[in-house]
């Protein structure tokens, strides 16, 4: 794509909108100073720029950046729509952004992911999405894993709300039982999918913070990398939802990269202001096709001005304050390529104890209980949950975990936390492509645990393959059973 150099000026007060297209053969690319720099435009946050990702673009020029201000969510907003859907905030266009929490056409509970940096405004939007939960008669399990700070307005207003790992194990191990007695309830029934209240109620169960609970190193990441994955294949036709909100990282801190593939490409993923390494991750997971260029998102909507130091207050302090909080993509949304922002969630300034405005998005009474028939399954946790008896049931979980971790360092003549087996498991599972013996044997010597011979890593993987956890991808390859 090229501009003249004679490109006339764009007027300030007018929405000017270009379609743009490279020759045949050509996939359009573009670069965002250049763009503003041959319109004569000192911010950049004027130009919103949307590709198909073949030769095709569309750049809107505005009179001034058309996210800087959004208005709080009506209860329209957060009412859920007849496709399943609630209004989160605003495109740059006004058009509504919306996002599912149950899709009716399929009758499958929704699996999403948050990804965003520190500040980008991801618990305001965790919030935003609780409230509406509630506000539609969902059952929200909330596993907050910054120890309950992230979303303190939660506490009263979902069914279950977690603030440590071990009360998260607890809560996921009850999700899965739960899943698995309404799918034994359904199968004698003849209902091969789930239809909202008929009789039960969808179970929407969320993991703040997931990379503490899933990332290399965490105490409690096998389980949970397992829990997560059972949840995902059971839950979606029996009306029990996961997602997902983390720190914009890598995606094997999140239990690998594996765990969450079937998730991107099929759930509710939203981005907010990401690492480069989260955008590198989310084009080879296939997410996002090659090439296709999503516009940064600074961290400050207040446009660059060089400032000589000879000026007249040349040395007064800017105001830097972050004030992008809430914009985003909805890459699973109709407009993966267009910048959106979430709704103004709660007070503008910080209060010193609970935001009155959030309080008030969640609305009067109390939340959606989990039915009666699911008591048994979900057993003595959720009967515990917000009681003195938690405490006792996750020192319990912290016992156990000790114990096989020192059962396996005994197993391994005390010089490694885990087994052979499951050190290859491990490696596989973080593994993008298939692997050689010689290449396993490299990663597991660097994990930290005993040094081992590549002929003990050919015999486990034999034992593996047989067992049908690894597959045999190729002469001399190897990769994880999916």
């Amino acid at each position: 794509m090229s501009i003249a150099t004679t490109t006339p000026a764009i007027p300030d007060d007018q929405v000017v909108e270009l379609m743009v297209q490279v020759p045949p053969g050509q996939v359009i690319k573009y670069d965002l100073a250049a763009l503003a720099s041959a319109f004569e435009i000192t911010d950049p946050g004027r130009i919103a720029v949307e590709t198909d990702g073949s030769r095709t673009a569309l750049v809107t020029i505005y009179p001034s950046n058309p996210l800087a201000v959004m208005p709080p969510p009506t209860e329209a907003d957060m009412t859920m729509d007849a496709y399943g859907r609630i209004v989160v905030g605003r495109y740059h266009n006004g058009r509504p952004a919306r996002r599912k929490l149950f899709d009716p056409r399929t009758g499958s509970a929704v699996r999403a992911l948050t990804f965003g940096t520190t500040g980008a405004g991801k618990s305001r939007t965790v919030q935003y999405v609780l409230a509406c939960e509630k506000r539609n008669g969902i059952v929200s399990w909330y596993g907050d894993l910054k120890g309950g700070q992230s979303a303190p307005e939660a506490k009263g207003q979902v069914d279950w709300l977690a603030t440590s790992q071990e009360e998260v194990i607890l809560m996921l191990r009850a999700a899965v039982a739960v899943a698995q007695a309404r799918q034994a309830r359904y199968a004698a029934l003849g209902r091969n999918a789930f239809v909202i209240g008929n009789p039960d109620p969808l179970l929407s169960v969320r993991i703040d913070e997931a990379n503490r609970l899933l990332e290399k190193g965490a105490p409690y990441r096998e389980e949970a990398t397992y829990l997560v994955k059972e949840l995902g294949r059971t839950g979606r036709s029996v009306g029990v939802g996961e997602e997902l909100d983390a720190q914009a990282g890598h995606l094997e801190e999140l239990g690998g990269s594996d765990t969450l593939r079937a998730m991107l490409k099929e759930g509710e993923v939203t981005l907010l202001r990401w690492s480069s390494s989260m955008m590198r991750q989310l084009v080879a997971d296939g997410l996002l096709p090659a090439g296709t260029q999503l516009m940064p998102i600074p961290k400050s909507l207040k446009p660059k001005v060089l400032r000589s130091q000879f000026a007249a207050g040349a040395g007064d302090d800017d105001d830097d304050a972050c004030d992008t909080q809430g914009t985003a993509y909805l890459l699973s949304g109709p407009n993966p390529a267009s910048m959106m922002r979430h709704f103004r969630i709660g007070s503008i300034l910080p209060m010193p104890g609970l935001d009155p405005e959030i309080l008030a998005l969640y609305g009067p009474g109390a939340p959606a209980r989990l039915e009666d028939t699911s008591l048994e399954a979900a057993a003595e946790p959720y009967a515990a949950r917000g009681t003195d008896d938690m405490a006792v049931l996750c020192a319990a979980v912290r016992d156990d975990q000790q114990k096989q971790v020192a059962k396996a360092q005994a197993g391994n003549g005390g010089r490694g936390a885990k087994l052979l087996e499951d050190r290859i498991r491990i490696v596989l599972a973080d593994a993008e492509d298939p692997l050689t013996p010689d290449e396993i044997t490299a990663l597991v010597n660097a994990d930290g645990g005993a040094a081992v011979r590549v002929g003990s890593v050919r015999n486990r993987l034999g034992m593996l393959a047989d067992a049908g956890d690894v597959v045999r991808a190729g002469r001399g390859l190897y990769e994880i059973a999916r």
